[in-house]
């Protein structure tokens, strides 16, 4: 704290205290006109960065009457740092060398003593360039430390610019792909299914023929949002709400149900009686994406899943015991990302998930999630 009062004081402060040293130096404490217009052009620099050009003008009488240097040339210098007009700074430096240059009183003036004067007025010249061309240098080093700093902004906004756009060109090409290749593939199981439904007599199979086909229309309809997301420019939440899909609490025994598992559910939670659709968005995704791991490593082994309120949040678990041996494991891609996805976007929301082996030889997965009200 001291040193912020310092630095904020010092620039204030020091130039008077020099304005006054000088004054006393050059002037002593007897004679009472010098000293108190020297005081006086002193003190008139504690206004020097408000009014430059009339604090200047104030030490003048300084310089002719109490023959101090400080007071003038520090004015002057802030005059060309903050008001670098080149009539006003050529008076300036005329009236200071005038001031330097002739005696006080003017009665003393030798106009013949040609050395002497010469020696004074190339004194007064210098006197007068010096806080000039210094004043003058700091404020174009100001400018152009502006100009940098505007440079670097400018670089750093077309930097994100072009991630964007790189972002952009991305996106568009991974929609692109999905609905290329995804959609093709899904929109001809959902027809080779509608024809099984309609062909057979066997009951069972069509509705196993139905269930395939209400998936992957589902699954159409989803992909459809997806690449409506990513072909979003920006893909920013704001922009895209409508376009993502939007499952929660509601639909999961729907899902329970189409997942062909044997699957106990039991429910602690009113879906969207208190709690932010993002979060029951998330319990959905949880939960879809742990029965698809049950589906690819432990066929046939039984599930609990579990979403109840915990300490103001939302926890959901999927418990599922050891698979059946004499199940097929089905043949199912799998990278490895899933549970990944999941923690991040628990993280994201401000929760926690939990993932690992049981000790009967199962798996269990436990999510929470803040629950407030939205």
């Amino acid at each position: 704290m001291w040193g912020r009062r310092l630095r904020r004081i010092a620039p204030v402060a020091v130039p008077v205290l020099l304005g006054i040293a000088d004054a006393v130096l050059v002037n002593g404490l007897k004679l009472a006109l010098e000293l108190g217009v020297s005081v006086v052009a002193a003190a008139a620099l504690l206004l020097r960065r408000r009014f430059p050009l009339l604090v200047f003008l104030f030490t003048l009488p300084g310089l002719y009457i109490g023959y101090i240097w400080f007071a003038p040339m520090i004015g002057l210098y802030t005059l060309a740092a903050l008001r670098p007009g080149r009539k006003r700074l050529g008076i300036c430096a005329v009236l200071l060398i005038a001031a330097h240059f002739f005696p006080y009183p003017i009665s003393d003036f030798e106009l013949t003593d040609y050395r002497e004067n010469t020696l004074v007025l190339i004194d007064a010249c210098v006197t007068s360039a010096a806080p000039i061309a210094l004043g003058l240098l700091v404020r174009t080093r100001r400018e152009l430390a502006s100009r940098v700093e505007d440079l670097t902004r400018s670089l750093r906004r077309e930097d994100r610019l072009l991630a964007d756009r790189v972002k952009t060109t991305e996106r568009a090409r991974l929609a692109r792909e999905m609905h290329d290749v995804v959609a093709h593939q899904v929109s001809l199981i959902s027809l080779q299914a509608g024809a099984v439904q309609v062909s057979t007599a066997d009951e069972t199979a069509r509705a196993g023929a139905r269930t395939i086909r209400e998936l992957s229309v589902r699954t159409l309809e989803e992909l459809r949002h997806m690449v409506g997301v990513l072909r979003a420019d920006g893909g920013h939440t704001e922009e895209t709400g409508g376009l993502a899909p939007q499952p929660d609490l509601e639909e999961l025994p729907r899902l329970i149900e189409m997942s062909a598992l044997d699957v106990t559910y039991e429910r602690g939670v009113v879906a969207g009686a208190s709690g932010a659709k993002t979060v029951e968005r998330a319990a959905f995704r949880t939960v879809q994406e742990a029965l698809t791991n049950v589906r690819k490593h432990a066929p046939g082994a039984r599930v609990k899943v579990r979403v109840d309120p915990a300490d103001g949040g939302l926890r959901v678990e999927i418990r599922n015991g050891p698979p059946d041996a004499a199940a097929t494991v089905p043949a199912l891609p799998g990278g490895g990302h899933g549970l990944v996805g999941l923690r991040e976007r628990a993280q994201s929301l401000g929760g926690t998930l939990e993932a690992g082996a049981t000790t009967d030889g199962g798996f269990v997965v436990r999510a929470e999630f803040p629950y407030g009200t939205g």
